[in-house]
């Protein structure tokens, strides 16, 4: 199966730079998480210097021992326009660092409007382009045609909402048992997946996010996600509950394609790039043990 024609000039798609990142790194994902709190432990201004110092500091922690850098899009938002300026730097100075980046946004349209979320995180030239971007399907998950087109064709992806841990999502994802809203967006990832190479090794460019405190409702709802053809980002390492075991207890013949994400545990390491250094390479060794 091809790649889409006109990929960037020495960019390889999404799904290959990441299954080669977690080969080299490991399967760690940061997330850069600045929530007042935080800043205020790490005795940095709640504006967007103080965005700027923290964001820097994480960056410089582990732009060698993780696979990518989740930076939680809200966080920076509510700042306003010089928030989504100190953002943009992180983005810009991961690339440089050669760390992959997934811009937490959860955007989810339909039309003209989904478009141009597309071409703001995935077009390319954006200075808000990441190498990929969290998508919610709600709205149907071919509402997020242009997204998906656009991930495609610049070789950046996409990991899209399909099961997460929050109690409210099982009265959405959950319903339908055999035939349910969660079983219906795996699916589509994977039909997704396999209009292009690399699916068949788990290299597929379109991923999902499935909440590492999910407990026993994968096999409940028969997901087959160790046959979907992409990567799964599952949220909820460390501060939310789940550890290594838990995740490769959860995700059995899939957890080769999991990318574990902590946020709260590994910056709690901070302030500084060492103890936020610290914190991640212990993480990574659960994660590989």
């Amino acid at each position: 199966m091809p790649e889409p024609a006109g990929l960037p000039v020495g960019r390889s798609p999404f799904g290959e730079r990441l299954a080669g990142a977690m080969a080299a790194r490991g399967p760690l994902c940061v997330g850069v998480d600045p929530h007042p709190s935080l800043l205020a432990a790490w005795g940095l201004t709640d504006d967007a210097e103080g965005l700027r110092r923290f964001s820097a500091a994480v960056l410089e922690g582990v732009a060698d021992v993780a696979a990518a850098l989740k930076p939680q899009v809200a966080l920076y938002e509510r700042h306003g326009s010089a928030g989504i300026a100190a953002l943009e730097e992180l983005l810009a100075a991961s690339a440089d660092a050669g760390l992959l980046t997934i811009a937490d946004a959860k955007r989810g349209d339909i039309g003209s409007t989904m478009a141009a979320y597309a071409e703001a995180w995935l077009g390319e030239g954006s200075p808000l382009a990441a190498d990929a971007v969290t998508l919610s399907p709600y709205l149907g998950f071919e509402s997020l045609r242009p997204a998906l087109d656009t991930a495609a064709e610049t070789g950046r992806g996409v990991f899209v909402l399909a099961l997460t841990s929050n109690p409210e999502g099982a009265s959405v994802q959950h319903v339908g048992g055999e035939a349910s809203v969660a079983r219906r967006i795996v699916d589509a990832a994977a039909a997704e997946n396999r209009r292009y190479a690399g699916a068949e090794r788990g290299h597929g460019s379109v991923g999902l996010v499935v909440g590492a405190t999910v407990g026993d409702a994968i096999g409940r709802l028969g997901l087959d996600l160790a046959a979907m053809g992409g990567p799964i980002l599952a949220p909820g390492l460390g501060a939310q509950g789940a550890t290594p075991a838990v995740l490769k207890e959860t995700f059995g013949a899939a957890y080769t394609r999991v990318l574990g994400t902590s946020s709260r545990d590994i910056l709690a390491g901070g302030p500084g790039p060492q103890g936020v250094r610290a914190r991640a390479e212990r993480t990574l060794e659960g994660l590989r043990g």
